[in-house]
């Protein structure tokens, strides 16, 4: 149900506990707020709707359904008719470890993410993006470009159950970023056919293994960071193999690299697999890099080694 009267809207939200709470519009990724408590629905709806927290997009508020289940980026390349599926990816919102806390524009990815078996990519496929493009092409507005699914994964009697959370007409961040370690294929031409609406006719080609991107973040996020911190120890990992540090909040001050936003590194390495990933980014890469205040979630893709049955063992 959608509001635009903060009481009718808490009274709503109450009456179907557990809900989730949106902003109507724009908010950087922190417009949804989960609630499972009376407590909880009036601090979001005063966050939102009261307080402004997220400017004219919370001049209404969105309560749904709380989904139980696992996340999911689901993303492919469309000329408007037909697909070309991405590997799948597992963004983390929450700002801290076991998906605690108040949601974020993204704590870190990786990729693949095997809750997106090749059976669940199949019906995704059949049941969630073609009847879109189709929708959208009988409406006369044919899309061509990046068509982004945020999915969750619900396990339900039947099996796991893919539902929708949202659209996008771009690619993920953090999800991109362990893409582009795993792309081996040129992306501009693909890019370019698809603009001119023509889906490549050659094959995507990923490299083996896994990649992951863990978010370095400044204190205070996903509420008001500090800023204007010096940044050491990026010198240290240039030219590692398979790592890739992508600036997302940064700025360049007589030579020195200080952070400029809450999310301000996207800290990304590839591995032979996603446990190999995880043991490099953590022991030999971030380790490096810090400044004052500095925050990481120490868990991104531990699902994918729950369901593979191994126990991650990080030293921290």
């Amino acid at each position: 149900m959608v509001f635009d009267d903060p009481e009718r809207a808490t009274r709503y939200a109450i009456a179907n506990l557990p809900c989730v709470i949106k902003a109507d519009g724009l908010a950087g990724g922190k417009g949804a707020i989960p609630c499972k408590t009376e407590e909880e629905v009036i601090a979001a709806i005063k966050r939102i709707m009261i307080d402004k927290e997220f400017k004219e997009s919370g001049d209404r508020v969105v309560v749904e359904e709380f989904l139980i289940g696992e996340e999911a980026t689901f993303m492919v390349l469309t000329d408007g008719w037909e697909a070309i599926p991405l590997l799948a990816t597992q963004d983390h919102k929450p700002v801290f470890d076991n998906d605690e806390g108040p949601n974020t524009g993204g704590m870190g990815a990786y990729a693949p993410a095997p809750v997106i078996t090749p059976i669940l990519a199949k019906e995704i496929m059949e049941t969630i993006v073609e009847p879109t493009l189709d929708g959208m092409r009988e409406e006369g507005r044919p899309y061509k470009g990046i068509l982004y699914a945020g999915l969750m994964i619900v396990l339900t009697p039947d099996g796991p159950k893919p539902m929708v959370l949202e659209y996008n007409c771009r690619l993920g961040d953090p999800e991109l970023q362990p893409l582009v370690l795993l792309l081996q294929s040129d992306i501009v031409p693909i890019l370019m056919r698809i603009a001119e609406g023509k889906l490549p006719e050659e094959k995507i080609e990923w490299a083996e293994g896994a990649a992951i991107c863990v978010v370095m973040t400044s204190r205070g996020y996903p509420g008001t960071p500090e800023l204007n911190k010096a940044i050491e120890g990026l010198d240290k990992i240039a030219g590692m193999e398979g790592v890739e540090v992508f600036h997302a909040g940064t700025r360049l001050e007589d030579g020195l690299w200080k952070t400029n936003s809450g999310r301000v590194l996207g800290v990304t390495v590839r591995g032979t697999d996603i446990a190999v990933a995880i043991d490099r980014a953590y022991q030999e890469v971030i380790p490096k890099i810090t400044w004052e205040g500095v925050h990481y979630r120490r868990d991104i893709g531990k699902k994918a080694l729950t369901r593979r049955g191994i126990q991650m063992k990080i030293r921290l």
